[in-house]
C-alpha cells in the first residue's frame, strides 16, 4: 500500500496540475460550507435576539387584558396580587392624548400605572425617578418622546400638557412635571406594550381626570420563573371564578372576558419561530452543500477520464488497484478539506458582518462550525468513492492505449 504521505504529495501535484479545475470544485464546497455555518449562526443568532427581547420586556411578567371595557377593579387587582407565585403587581390603562410641549402638541399614548410598573415590566430609566403612587400630576416620557417626538427635546423637570377626552367631547387639559424618561429600550420586535413612545403618569391621577375606577390590564410578575406557567394557569382560574365562568367551560379560552399572556408562553413562541427560521436556511445551505458534492464528483470524474494514459503508466509501474483508488480518494478528500477550511472562514466572516449590521448578538455554535467542517470532508470522501473505482478497475493496457 502507497504511504499516506506519497498519496498526500502526489494528490496535490495533480491538484496544483489543474488550478482552474481544482479551484471551480473547491468553491462549491466553499460555497456549501459557509452557508451552513451561517445560516446555522443566523438562526442561533435570532434565536437568543428573540429571547433577549422577551426577557427585556419583563421580568418574569404575566399580562391579562381586557377584552371589554370596565372590566377590572380592584378586586380584580387584589385577585392577581394574592395569588401565590406573584410577587409584584401593577395595574396598566392607555388612552390616546393630545400631549403640548413647548406649544407644539402630538398625539401620544398616555399610560396610568402603579409603582411597581418599572420592576414588573423591566423598565430602565436614563434620568430620574419612577412615579410612586401618591405622586400628584407627574409623568415619565419615552426615550423617543422625549428625543424625536418634539422639535425641541424634553428633558426631566420640563413641564408638558396633557389633553384628554373625557366620554365623547368633553376635553380636560392637566399639567404635568416630566420626573423621569425612560432609557431607550432594547427590545424592538417583541412587545406588549411600547414604553418608548408613551407617556406614563400615576392610575390614580388618570382615573381621577377621567371620572373612572377600572383598568384596561393587569401585569404581574411570578417569584419564579421555572413556575410561570403554574402561576399564570393560577391566575387565570381565580379571575375566570371571579367572572362566574364554571368549571365545564374553564377549558374554552373564549369564554374568558380577558385574554392572558405570559413570558414561557412567548418564549415557546418565539423559540418556534427561531427553529423555524433556522430549518429554512439549513435546509437552503444543505442544498448548498449537495450542489458542490455533485461538482466535485462531476470534476474527479472528468480528472479520471483526462488521466487515463497516467493511471495505466502508474498500474504498468507496480501500483495496485487499491493504490490507485487510495490516490483517487485522497484528491478528492484534500479538495473537501481545503473546500471545509475556506467555507468556515467565509462562512463565520459573513455571519460575523450580518450580525453585527442588523444589531444581533454574535453567536457561533463551534460544535456546528466543526460538523460543517467533517460534513465537507465527509463530502469530499463519498464525492470521490465512484470515480476512485472507476479509476482502480482500469486495465492497464486499456489504460495506456487511451488518446
Amino acid at each position: 500500500m502507497i504511504p499516506l504521505f506519497s498519496a498526500g504529495k502526489i494528490a496535490l501535484g495533480s491538484i496544483r496540475s489543474a488550478k482552474l479545475r481544482s479551484t471551480l470544485t473547491i468553491l462549491g464546497i466553499v460555497i456549501g460550507v459557509a452557508a451552513v455555518i451561517a445560516n446555522v449562526s443566523l438562526g442561533a443568532s435570532f434565536n437568543q435576539h428573540f429571547t433577549n427581547e422577551v426577557t427585556n420586556l419583563g421580568s418574569n411578567f404575566i399580562y391579562i387584558q381586557g377584552m371589554q371595557p370596565k372590566l377590572f377593579y380592584d378586586n380584580e387587582l387584589k385577585i392577581v396580587e394574592n395569588t401565590p407565585g406573584i410577587s409584584g403587581v401593577s395595574p396598566l390603562k392607555s388612552q390616546t392624548a393630545e400631549v403640548t410641549y413647548m406649544s407644539e402638541t402630538k398625539n401620544i399614548m398616555v399610560s396610568g400605572v402603579g409603582e411597581s410598573y418599572d420592576e414588573v415590566a423591566n423598565t430602565k430609566l436614563q434620568k430620574g425617578d419612577f412615579i410612586a403612587d401618591n405622586d400628584g400630576y407627574v409623568a415619565v416620557i419615552g426615550h423617543k418622546v422625549a428625543n424625536e417626538k418634539f422639535d425641541r427635546n424634553i428633558s426631566a423637570r420640563s413641564s408638558i400638557n396633557i389633553t384628554f377626552t373625557v366620554g365623547e367631547n368633553e376635553k380636560v387639559s392637566k399639567t404635568f412635571k416630566v420626573k423621569a424618561i425612560i432609557q431607550n429600550p432594547e427590545n424592538t420586535v417583541v412587545q406588549a406594550y411600547d414604553d418608548n413612545e408613551a407617556v406614563i403618569i400615576p392610575i390614580d391621577v388618570m382615573n381621577k381626570i377621567l371620572g373612572e375606577k377600572d383598568y384596561g390590564g393587569i401585569f404581574a410578575m411570578a417569584e419564579d420563573p421555572a413556575t410561570i406557567q403554574e402561576t399564570s394557569d393560577e391566575v387565570d382560574e381565580r379571575l375566570a371564578r371571579n367572572f362566574g365562568i364554571s368549571e365545564r367551560a374553564l377549558e374554552d379560552k373564549e369564554a374568558r372576558p380577558y385574554f392572558i399572556i405570559n413570558q414561557a408562553e412567548i418564549l415557546k413562541q418565539t423559540d418556534m419561530m427561531a427553529a423555524a427560521l433556522s430549518s429554512f436556511l439549513t435546509t437552503v445551505a444543505l442544498i448548498s452543500l449537495l450542489v458542490g458534492s455533485i461538482g466535485i464528483m462531476n470534476i474527479m470524474l472528468v480528472s479520471v477520464t483526462e488521466r487515463t494514459r497516467e493511471i495505466g503508466v502508474l498500474k504498468s509501474l507496480g501500483f495496485t488497484s487499491f493504490d490507485i483508488l487510495f490516490l483517487f480518494m485522497v484528491e478528492s478528500v484534500l479538495l473537501g478539506v481545503f473546500g471545509g477550511i475556506l467555507g468556515s472562514i467565509v462562512g463565520i466572516a459573513g455571519a460575523y458582518s450580518v450580525e453585527t449590521f442588523l444589531k444581533l448578538p454574535v453567536i457561533f455554535p463551534f460544535n456546528l462550525i466543526a460538523a460543517g467542517f467533517f460534513v465537507a470532508v465527509f463530502v469530499g470522501f463519498v464525492s470521490g468513492v465512484y470515480p476512485a473505482r472507476k479509476a482502480a478497475k482500469m486495465k492497464p493496457v486499456d489504460s495506456l492505449r487511451h488518446e
